[in-house]
């Protein structure tokens, strides 16, 4: 599904994707940034960041925020203010999670774990990153 491109105020673009709960959505959200990147002249450093986080994000959102329930959609909206920053929100239809009570997977009982750094890795190649309070949404913010 193409994502819809608006025409914003103030030099802004604005796109939009609702994506069902199933893993082949990381495809078209791979698509969805390879065209941003392309119509936008993003620096390699950036897109490489906004890949890594937008397919944690959107994993996550699919996986522990929506179950895996193909009913539920994960939404995406991006808007890139004068071709100098991107601001992107990702909300899913789960119950959330208390985001400020995460384990540190830096914490040597947590090293050899196999999951829990998507959040960690997402505060870290983000310029800004904010959840709302319930932990179902969240805006990740990059400079180009």
């Amino acid at each position: 599904m193409p994502p819809d491109n608006v025409n914003g105020s103030d030099n802004s673009l604005l796109y939009t994707l609702q994506l069902p709960s199933k893993m082949e959505s990381i495809t078209i959200v791979e698509n969805f940034i390879d065209t941003i990147r392309d119509e936008n002249n993003i620096p390699a450093e950036v897109y490489g960041n906004m890949l890594t986080c937008l397919n944690e994000v959107v994993i996550n959102s699919i996986v522990h925020g929506n179950k895996q329930d193909d009913s539920k959609k994960v939404y995406i909206n991006l808007e890139i203010v004068n071709k100098k920053s991107l601001q992107f929100t990702v909300m899913d239809e789960g119950s959330g999670f208390d985001y400020n009570n995460l384990p540190d997977p830096t914490a040597p009982e947590n090293l050899e774990n196999l999951t829990g750094r998507g959040i960690f890795i997402i505060k870290h190649l983000a310029d800004q990153c904010i959840f709302n309070m319930t932990g179902n949404q969240v805006e990740l913010h990059f400079k180009i």
